[in-house]
Formats: C-alpha cells, structure tokens, sequence
C-alpha cells in the first residue's frame, strides 16, 4: 500500500521573511543594549546657586550680615562712645574764648583803678578790696565759661555718638534683608538654568534611549506584521509525495486487479 505525504508551506517570500526575522532577532539579543546612554542624569548646581550657597554660608554676607554694624554701634555707647565724635578743633575755640574773656576782664580791672584815682583811693585799701573782689568773681566767671564751653562739645558729642548709634543698629537690621534678597535672586537666576540645563540632559537622555531602542523597536513592528502575514494566509501549495512501490506491492496489486477482473467474468 503506498504512503503519501502531504506538506503545507507558505509562499517563499513569506517565508524568506520569517528566516530573516529569525537571524535579526537572533543577532539583536545577543548584544546588551547601551544603558548608559540613558541613564537618568542630575543637572550639577548653577553657579549663580553656587555664588547665592557662598554668600549664605560667608560670616558677614549672609549669616550674621548685621554682627559688623553691631560691633560698631557698641564702639558709639557706653562712657567712651563720644570721643570719636568730639571736635578736633573745640580747644582752639575754648582757648580763643577764655583769652577774649581775659581781656576784657583786664579791662574791668582797669576800670576799677581809675574809679579808685578819682575817689581818692588810689592804692588804697578799698581799691585792694574791690580788685580782690572783682578777681574772685571773674576767676569764678572765667571757670563757668569754660565748663559750659566743655559740655556744649560734650552734648554734641554724645549727640553724634547717640546718631550714629541709632543708623548702626538701622543698617544691622536692614542689612540681612538685603543680602537675603541679593541672594534670593541668585538663586532663583540659578534654579532656571539649572532647570535648562536639566532639560536638556534630559532631552539628550531620551534621545539616546529612542536610538537605543529603535532597532528592537523595528524589529518589533516586523514581527507584528509578520503574525498579522501568517494568522491572515493559509498555505499557499501542497507537495505530495508518493514513495516507490517494492515488488511485492507491485505483486499484491496485480494479484488485486486479477482477482477483480476474476469476480467480474466468473
């Protein structure tokens, strides 16, 4: 009895298609895929962020930015805080005073002799007494002078001193909010590129990851076509194939037919 095989194949451009898949596939997947073109990348700081981090962080400039004008404020109280603001120039003024006052203190003495010459009393005793007395309250005079010369430049100092006070500690308390804002904007000028730089790491990141995976991508796509191929067409031919009869088949189909042929005449 012979034996027939039947084979069913698809049309040779599909199949050309299907080995091709195969060896691409085959040869994709044998090399590791390029990660670290891709790997998720952190922008470093702005240097602006790095001036703003500096000026925060510098005794002076952001912590304790007001610490100098205190110090000198301190400089302008306490006993000693009006010397810096004394007059270089209030002797000269208390010594041309009190010489002026001198003279005409000398013109009262002079006065006295000549009303001591038309009394009659000229080198008396009463004229001893009246110079005595008239010295002792212009000495007295003289020393009031002097003092209250000392304490108008006095008061002016501590005037000054007090003034002077008073913008040191202004300046202490405006001083941090100044350097606050100066490095506010630093880094908020900082943070937006360092926000385009990060984009365009991260761009360049994606671009690499869409390269690296482009081709398996590809090959993606061509094995969904291909299923799509293959679920959508049956076979295209059929081979069949007989195998040579031996002789004793040959035999038995002889003896068949005659046996046939028998029944048919008998």
């Amino acid at each position: 009895m012979a034996t027939e095989t039947s084979i069913t194949r698809q049309a040779p451009y599909i199949e050309a298609l299907g080995e091709q898949y195969g060896k691409d596939l085959t040869a994709l997947t044998a090399t590791a895929m390029p990660t670290a073109g891709y790997a998720p990348t952190v922008a470093g700081q702005d240097p602006a962020q790095l001036a703003a981090y500096q000026r925060a962080t510098t005794a002076g400039q952001g912590i304790g930015a007001y610490q100098p004008y205190l110090t000198q404020a301190g400089a302008y109280s306490g006993p000693t805080g009006y010397q810096a603001f004394m007059s270089p120039y209030q002797q000269d003024v208390i010594d041309k005073t009190l010489k002026q006052y001198d003279i005409q203190a000398q013109k009262g003495l002079t006065g006295i002799g000549s009303l001591a010459a038309k009394s009659g009393n000229l080198g008396g005793g009463r004229e001893g007494v009246m110079r005595s007395e008239y010295q002792t309250q212009s000495d007295l005079n003289r020393a009031m002078l002097n003092a209250q010369l000392l304490q108008q430049g006095f008061g002016q100092a501590q005037q000054g001193a007090g003034q002077a006070y008073s913008q040191q500690m202004q300046m202490a308390s405006a001083a941090p909010g100044f350097q606050g804002q100066d490095i506010a904007r630093l880094g908020s000028a900082g943070a937006i590129q360092q926000a385009q730089t990060q984009a365009t790491l991260d761009a360049q990141r994606e671009a690499n990851r869409m390269a690296a995976y482009d081709p398996y991508e590809r090959l993606g796509y061509m094995g969904a076509g291909l299923g799509n191929v293959l679920g959508g067409m049956g076979g295209q031919y059929q081979t069949t194939v007989s195998p040579n009869q031996s002789a004793l088949q040959q035999a038995m189909g002889i003896l068949g037919t005659g046996i046939g042929a028998y029944k048919t005449f008998a």
